[in-house]
């Protein structure tokens, strides 16, 4: 593993070895403490993050490296019209490794085509979240034991939820697990995620309604529907506030339930449920951060290599308005199995 661009990528032996090397910080964190001292960490945030961006900072400087970077594109060349390709040939030079966010679908994968360092994908658009899915397995392996034979219920956004998609993605590596995507018709899962699952015999079914599935789970995933991936203003007050977990709507799930959310939260989970011992999504955000440090252990030491820089004479045919190929127009042609190689959008 150079780069953390999609979980799918990730081989259960590597997920493995990520939760061990987790496991040896939890119980000595004073032993990492320099491991990464003279390393440094880049930090593209082209997008607004809280959780993310911090827990990367903070993990980066408890294994003693150090951090630069931006939050806010407007307060970078970006601003003057600079290209991801050029950024990240840049940073490349000054950093070991690079953390990025950004708003559009691919624009990982489109940044680690030109840097000469590991890239990790904090984050494309609606696309793909993978270390929100290290911390999520995570954090059910902690509390639970294991992910095998676990009935995992994703709740809202299934259609815009990058942290959807990537759980989703990485299932693949537990054949006995079984899905129950919860989400009104218009957010349900993109159809390349059906397709991905039926190829990987995911078991999973659909459902509109909540409380009709919550008796059943033994995790329940909720996520937030998202204001920032609307076109339609008016579509998004239609659908707001469709899901609201509440502490009576508890009384009927399991009592070793599991509730997860990868925050932050609008009005998804009502605040009566912050005491329940089932809420687990402050503690989830904490064993992030404990999982991005393992992840910077295996990344960050990885020597440099110089890519080609160069770019396709065919121009990519995708048709998604949120895909980087809109925005980077140099980028070569990517596809595979008649899906954009950049965001998985069906070409034409």
């Amino acid at each position: 593993m150079r780069h953390l661009i999609d979980f799918a990528d990730v081989s259960l032996g590597q997920w493995r070895e990520l939760y061990a090397l987790t496991q040896e910080i939890w119980k000595d964190p004073g032993a990492f403490r320099d491991t990464l001292r003279g390393h440094v960490m880049a930090s593209l945030f082209y997008e607004p993050s809280t959780r993310t961006n911090f827990s990367f900072q903070a993990a980066m400087q408890r294994l003693g490296g150090g951090v630069f970077g931006f939050n806010d594109p407007n307060a970078s060349s970006a601003a003057k019209g600079e290209t991801l390709k050029d950024t990240f040939i840049m940073v490349s030079g000054y950093a070991d490794v690079i953390v990025t966010r950004h708003p559009c679908e691919g624009a990982a994968l489109a940044g680690s085509m030109y840097s000469s360092v590991p890239v990790i994908n904090a984050g494309d658009g609606g696309h793909f979240h993978p270390t929100q899915t290290l911390t999520d397995l995570a954090t059910i392996t902690r509390l639970r034991g294991g992910v095998d034979g676990l009935h995992i219920g994703i709740c809202g956004d299934l259609k815009n939820g990058r942290t959807v998609h990537s759980l989703i993605r990485a299932l693949k590596h537990f054949p006995s697990a079984r899905l129950s995507l919860i989400s009104p018709r218009e957010l349900s899962v993109p159809q390349y995620l059906r397709g991905y699952m039926s190829e990987n015999a995911i078991r999973f079914v659909e459902s509109t309604r909540l409380e009709a599935s919550l008796a059943q789970l033994d995790v329940l995933y909720m996520t937030r529907i998202q204001r920032e991936r609307f076109l339609d203003p008016l579509e998004y007050e239609r659908l707001k506030g469709v899901y609201v977990l509440t502490a009576q709507k508890l009384k009927a799930a399991k009592k070793d339930l599991l509730i997860l959310h990868p925050l932050p939260r609008v009005d998804e989970i009502h605040a009566d449920v912050d005491t329940d011992p089932r809420a687990a999504y402050f503690k989830q955000a904490e064993i992030g951060m404990t999982v991005r440090m393992a992840l910077l252990l295996t990344l960050a030491k990885k020597p440099k290599e110089y890519p080609s820089y160069a770019s396709g004479a065919d121009k990519p045919r995708c048709e998604n308005g949120r895909c980087i190929t809109k925005r980077e127009t140099y980028l070569p042609a990517l596809s595979e199995n008649g899906r954009c190689g950049y965001c998985d959008n069906l070409l034409p």
